[in-house]
């Protein structure tokens, strides 16, 4: 059951993830000039990112080290998705969309130079979050997803908390 979850997302969110830059590279201006989308708020603009997420950036091997830390991630949720239970479609779901993302970027990493084409700006004003992709959504809910689904996993089925060891110092009276 899990497979049916984890590789359509997978493979739907990078062939996404690679349509929207390809259109994004080949559309908008390459000088990152924002085009509006919805006003103000929601705006495309061409920029690429040698670095990781929010800019930051390593120096010139940064291309080299997020690939390799990419390449580690990338056998971490394969090595969790091998432990999920074949019903758990949430953590598949989860862990698709992080692979899914990571996957898209470290494409974009090994393709070029540049670094990975972020096109999608959303903000008011000045006030703007940093530039981002199809991928960085997948990587971003996926792991808040994995997060809460891992949490749930360390909580006591009761649902009351941890429950005191019989020889606790703390219980005695």
């Amino acid at each position: 059951m899990k497979a049916l979850i984890a590789w359509p997302v997978l493979i739907v969110v990078v062939l996404t993830d690679l349509v929207t830059k390809l259109v994004a590279v080949s559309q908008l201006p390459p000088n990152g000039s924002p085009e509006p989308v919805i006003g103000n708020a929601v705006r495309f603009a061409l920029v690429y990112n040698p670095g990781a997420a929010f800019g930051l950036y390593l120096g010139s091997a940064s291309r080299w080290i997020f690939m390799a830390l990419t390449a580690g991630a990338l056998v971490i949720l394969w090595r969790l998705y091998q432990q999920t239970s074949a019903a758990d479609r949430v953590r598949a779901l989860a862990i698709a969309l992080v692979a899914a993302g990571a996957v898209g970027n470290l494409i974009d990493r090994i393709r070029s130079e540049l670094g990975v084409v972020d096109f999608i700006d959303v903000g008011y004003g000045i006030h703007r979050w940093p530039t981002f992709n199809v991928a960085d959504m997948a990587v971003s809910s996926g792991a808040f997803l994995l997060a809460w689904v891992l949490w749930g996993e360390e909580q006591p089925a009761s649902g009351q908390g941890p429950v005191p060891a019989a020889n606790d110092p703390a219980d005695a009276s």
